[in-house]
């Protein structure tokens, strides 16, 4: 064969090729649109749910008598938790969480991520509210979210964090555990535990 008749075969097997893989990639594009929205319209249910749960704990800021002793006061938004709080991160809470003796941990989430969503609904907040010792406190970090602020972003680059929904335990202001897979409520109870008897 020469060259004019090798570029004359190949020519059409390459826009045959090319033509395959645009429709195959329109096929699942239309494919997976309904299943995105499904996916937008849960995340909105879900995210009005923990709208509705925050608004009903915001009431009790966190300054409770045990003996002589008070708790410190955090001012946050309380997601989940009483004797051991988990708060909307605020730098004021967090700055004094972190100077205290206290096991804090950090949970970096994205309001656009359903992973987060799932875990934080049926993994971290029904750990936090289970639990019955003082010594923990908690917050929801905003990561790449539209509500991200530059404390939080400070704290992402200050623990390496490479994705959403990534744990970070801290006590005594060193960061004992970075976690980025994904947990459930009997892991979350077990780390918890394992870090404070550290």
């Amino acid at each position: 064969m020469n060259k004019d008749t090798q570029k004359g075969f190949i020519t059409p097997i390459v826009l045959a090729l090319l033509a395959l893989v645009f429709v195959a990639g329109g096929a699942l594009y239309f494919n997976s649109k309904p299943e995105a929205e499904s996916m937008k319209k849960d995340g909105e249910a879900m995210m009005e749910k923990e709208s509705d749960a925050t608004m009903k704990k915001e009431e009790g800021a966190m300054m409770e008598k045990e003996g002589d002793a008070m708790m410190a006061k955090y001012t946050g938004t309380v997601l989940a938790g009483k004797s051991a709080p988990l708060l909307e991160f605020n730098k004021a809470d967090y700055d004094a969480a972190i100077a205290s003796d206290k096991l804090v941990v950090l949970y970096f989430y994205a309001n656009w991520c359903p992973v987060c969503k799932e875990e934080t609904a049926n993994a971290l907040y029904p750990a936090f509210n289970e639990l019955t010792t003082d010594k923990v406190i908690g917050f929801r970090v905003n990561y790449k979210d539209n509500e991200t602020n530059s404390d939080e972003k400070a704290l992402v680059v200050q623990y390496g964090i490479p994705y959403q929904h990534t744990k970070v335990l801290v006590k005594n202001g060193k960061q004992i555990l970075k976690a980025p897979d994904g947990w459930n409520k009997a892991r979350y109870t077990t780390e918890i535990n394992k870090a404070l008897a550290q």
